[in-house]
C-alpha cells in the first residue's frame, strides 16, 4: 500500500514487495486492524499466531509503561533478578503441566527452542549419558528459526541453502508414533536427547493430531529414556482451548516445553522454557554452572506484560472462549471444503483452522483477494490459510471470516 522501505521482511520475496509496497497496518483493536489508508480487516491470525487477547489492550500497555519508569530491565544472570521477573515465574510455575517446574526465560520462541535442545544434551551430559546428542522432530514441524530449530524441523524449503545446519538432528513422520519406534530401533535410544512435539502442527499447515498419537509419542519417549519436550509456542496460554496449555489438556507430562506467543500476547517480545523437576534437579545439586542465557531473557518490561495479560485471561475467562472458538471455528469453515478450490479443512482442536487450497500456487494470490474482502490472512505449510484469531472474536466475526474467504473462493 505504501511505498517500499529500508525494512527487509522475513520470509519475504523482497523482489515482489519492493514492485507492489508492503501492506502496512496502522492499528488496532480488539479482532481488528486497520491499515495506512483507514481500512479495516478482520485478523484472521492474531498477528502471528500470538494477540490472544485481542489489539489495543491499554492496560498491558499501561503496566509495560510503569515498569520501564521503575526499571526497565536488569539481566537475571548470576544472583541478580528484578522484582517483576521473579513475580512471573512463581505464576507460571501455578499453571505448569508438571507442579514443581522451574522457567528459564527467553526472548522469544525460536530462543526457547533452542535452549531445550541444548538444555537436553547437557542434561544427558550431567547425568553420564553423552553419547545422548540427537535431537528428534517430525515432517511439516515448525521450531522457529535458530540453528538448533531449523535443523530439527521437518521443512526442508527453511533448510536449503545453509549446508548442514546440525549434524546431531533426524526428522520423523509427522501423524505415526511406529516412524519414531522404527528411529530408535535404528540408531539406539543411548543416542538420542530429546523428541521435539508441536500438540498442533502450526507454520507447517496447521494439523491436527491423529487420536491417541500424542500419548503414544509420550510413551515410547517414557520407555526408551528419552525427554519429551512439547513445543507450545503457539498452543500456549490458551490456544488449545480449555487449558492453558495441550500439555495440561492431553495430560503429556513434558519434560520441557517451550513457550512464546500468548505469553505476552505479542504486547512485548518473551518466551519461556518450562523445565520439569526431572531435568532441573542435577543443575540445582550445586557446583554446576549451565552457561547459558540471554540479555533481554525475563526482560522485566516484557515481564509485566505478561502479567497483566495473564489478568486479562483469567478475569474474561478467555480460555473458555478459545474453546468457544475451536466450536465455531469448525462449524463455520468446515463447510468450505465443499467448494472446488478447497482441499481440506482442518478444524476442531482449539482456536486454530486451515483451510487448504487444492493448488497450493494461489495461497499467496489468495490472500491478497482475502484483503479486498475485509480479511488479514497468511498463507501456512503448502497451500492453507491460517486461521488463528484473538480469543475476544466473537462467533458473528467468525461467520464474517467465513463469509468473507467463501467470497474470496469465488
Amino acid at each position: 500500500m505504501s511505498m517500499a522501505s529500508a525494512l527487509w521482511h522475513g520470509f519475504a520475496d523482497m523482489g515482489a514487495v519492493e514492485q507492489k509496497g508492503p501492506f502496512v497496518v496502522s492499528r488496532g483493536e480488539g479482532a481488528y486492524i486497520w491499515d495506512d489508508r483507514g481500512n479495516r480487516y478482520l485478523d484472521a491470525t492474531a498477528g502471528l499466531w500470538f494477540t490472544n487477547v485481542g489489539h489495543g489492550r491499554a492496560e498491558i500497555a499501561d503496566a509495560v509503561a510503569q515498569q520501564l519508569r521503575t526499571v526497565a530491565h536488569f539481566s537475571n544472570f548470576g544472583d541478580f533478578v528484578p522484582e517483576t521477573t521473579a513475580t512471573l515465574a512463581d505464576r507460571l510455575a501455578t499453571i505448569a503441566p508438571v507442579p514443581g517446574s522451574k522457567i528459564f526465560f527467553t526472548s522469544g520462541g525460536s530462543d526457547s527452542v533452542d535452549t531445550a535442545a541444548k538444555l537436553a544434551r547437557r542434561y544427558w551430559h550431567e547425568m553420564g549419558k553423552p553419547s545422548k546428542t540427537i535431537v528428534v522432530g517430525r515432517q511439516k514441524a515448525y521450531h522457529g528459526m535458530h540453528v538448533a530449530g531449523t535443523a530439527l524441523a521437518g521443512i526442508p524449503a527453511n533448510r536449503e541453502g545453509y549446508g548442514e545446519l546440525m549434524a546431531d538432528a533426524a526428522t520423523v513422520a509427522w501423524n505415526d508414533a511406529k516412524g519414531l519406534l522404527e528411529l530408535i530401533e535404528k540408531i539406539g535410544a543411548d543416542t538420542i536427547a530429546a523428541f521435539f512435539c508441536e500438540p498442533v502442527i502450526g507454520a507447517g499447515g496447521v494439523y491436527l493430531p491423529p487420536e491417541g498419537y500424542l500419548a503414544e509419542v509420550r510413551d515410547i519417549c517414557r520407555e526408551h529414556d528419552i525427554l519429551f519436550v512439547v513445543d507450545e509456542v503457539v498452543t500456549g496460554f490458551g490456544r488449545i482451548g480449555g487449558e492453558w496449555f495441550a500439555s495440561t489438556r492431553f495430560d503429556l507430562q513434558p519434560d520441557m516445553m517451550t513457550t512464546a506467543k500468548g505469553l505476552t500476547s505479542g504486547y512485548v517480545p518473551m518466551g519461556a522454557v518450562f523445565i520439569a523437576p526431572r531435568v532441573a534437579e542435577p543443575f540445582y545439586a550445586g557446583g554446576i554452572w549451565w552457561r547459558h542465557g540471554y540479555t533481554y531473557g525475563g526482560h522485566a518490561g516484557a515481564a509485566a506484560a505478561a502479567l497483566a495479560n495473564l489478568d486479562i485471561i483469567e478475569r474474561e475467562n478467555l480460555l473458555a472462549e478459545s474453546k468457544r472458538l475451536e466450536s465455531s471455528l469448525h462449524e463455520h469453515l468446515a463447510p468450505l471444503a465443499d467448494h472446488p478450490r478447497v482441499e481440506e479443512v482442518r478444524s476442531g482442536l482449539g482456536a486454530v483452522a486451515a483451510v487448504q487450497l487444492a493448488d497450493p500456487a494461489e495461497a499467496l494470490p489468495f490472500v491478497n483477494t482475502l484483503r479486498e474482502h475485509g480479511i488479514s490472512g497468511r498463507a501456512a505449510g503448502q497451500g492453507a490459510m491460517q486461521i488463528s484469531p484473538a480469543f475476544v472474536m466473537t462467533d458473528e466475526q467468525v461467520a464474517q471470516l467465513a463469509d468473507g474467504i467463501r467470497r474470496a473462493l469465488g
